[in-house]
């Protein structure tokens, strides 16, 4: 490592005359065909919140590709690509029905599965609609998310379930947004203008959270979090784990777990009520193209309480929320979106240079490569189960006292 990281610098430190620096295009492009776009496709992506999916048409960009959501009159989503396939006209300006969602232009009806169901301009309302389909995506719905697999048919997987939102009890309720600063309250930020690797990053990354949260500036949430952790990574079955353990002031040894699941899933434990044990939520880092991304959250919570992030408890600075901050404020307090924000739209990943500290994030770099490798070879990624008994996933974080950490 040291002899790479001086191959890049100048003998004399100089900034003149340094080679033009890059992005990994191999993890950071998500289009259609790309490596990684490929490899994300292979697994269901939320795409909204249910509720927010109704018989009024929206525009959706996830991937990089454009598409059209609606909900049917008889409640099924869906997800067609834009361009109405007679004349090309979008389909956000379409009319939804009992049966589907019908074009404007000339009142082409396609269901949610695409299938052409009435042409009126045509004889007998169409002779040939068996050959006429809108490219579409499968849907399904769970936690209060609508998901979509956008990847070949012939390899959908089953819809994965997580064991913190199982089981729920008479007084739970699992709730479901989409929105990538929306946690600070006041839902400032619905698309961040940057790569949804920064975001990914991060989520293994345990001593950010000792300075940029916690010794930088100020407390930003748990006031034991500037402590400095020892941090132990390992790897699960379909992702890696990071253990930050801190001795406090009152003799326990408080272990917090966080998990990043393949493809781009965190799951972290409560950052401001650590005497939360178990973590309660489950994040996706959604890639909206290369340089914009968003989060989808499904937490389960005690019906009546207050969200997670709710009323930007913690995320308050001198009072206010994120969103109301200036511009200097943002500067003097910096958070999680002003240091992400900072790497650019997409890190130039060629003049970082990784550190010790820095474990958690190599191991999900090499997990995603290889995953490439085993999708761009014709096989199924890990993570995936084919079988409904097999879709449990098992998740490790929390905030432990003491304990045994869950297997």
């Amino acid at each position: 490592m040291a002899e790479a990281m001086q191959a890049r610098r100048a003998p004399d430190g100089s900034a003149y005359g340094r080679p033009a620096q890059h992005p990994d295009w191999e993890l950071a492009a998500v289009g259609p065909g790309t490596p990684c776009g490929e490899l994300l496709r292979r697994y269901w992506q939320p795409v909204a919140a249910s509720a927010n999916v109704t018989s009024r048409p929206q525009n959706v960009r996830i991937l990089g590709e454009d598409l059209i959501l609606f909900r049917d009159k008889k409640g099924r989503p869906g997800l067609l690509y834009p361009r109405c396939m007679h004349r090309g006209t979008t389909l956000l300006y379409g009319k939804v029905t009992e049966e589907g969602i019908a074009c404007c232009y000339h009142g082409w009806l396609f269901d949610v599965e695409g299938r052409c169901l009435r042409q009126p301009c045509e004889p007998d309302g169409g002779r040939n609609l068996d050959v006429a389909r809108q490219p579409w995506y499968p849907l399904e719905e769970r936690y209060g998310l609508v998901f979509a697999y956008m990847g070949p048919l012939d390899r959908k997987p089953v819809l994965p379930r997580f064991d913190i939102l199982e089981d729920l009890g008479p007084d739970e309720e699992i709730r479901a947004y989409v929105g990538a600063f929306g946690s600070t309250g006041d839902n400032s930020l619905p698309i961040a203008p940057y790569s949804w690797l920064h975001m990914n990053d991060n989520v293994m990354d345990p001593y950010h959270v000792y300075v940029l949260h916690s010794t930088f500036t100020g407390v930003q949430f748990a006031p034991q979090f500037a402590l400095m952790p020892k941090v132990d990574f390992f790897q699960t079955e379909d992702g890696v784990c990071y253990s930050a353990k801190r001795k406090l002031d009152d003799g326990r040894e408080y272990d917090r777990i966080s998990s990043w699941i393949m493809p781009n899933i965190m799951s972290v434990p409560n950052p401001i009520d650590i005497n939360q044990v178990r973590s309660n939520m489950i994040t996706w880092s959604l890639p909206v193209d290369d340089s914009h991304f968003t989060m989808a959250t499904a937490s389960r919570m005690e019906k009546g309480a207050p969200d997670f992030f709710g009323t930007g408890a913690g995320f308050r600075m001198n009072g206010k929320l994120w969103g109301e901050m200036t511009f200097e404020e943002h500067q003097d307090t910096p958070g999680d979106y002003e240091a992400q924000a900072g790497q650019g739209p997409i890190c130039l990943h060629s003049e970082e240079h990784l550190a010790s500290s820095d474990r958690g994030i190599i191991m999900q770099r090499r997990i995603l490569k290889s995953q490439i490798k085993v999708v761009a070879e014709g096989g199924d990624p890990i993570g995936v189960a084919y079988d409904p008994a097999k879709s449990l996933v098992k998740i490790r974080s929390g905030n432990y006292y003491n304990a045994p950490q869950p297997a």
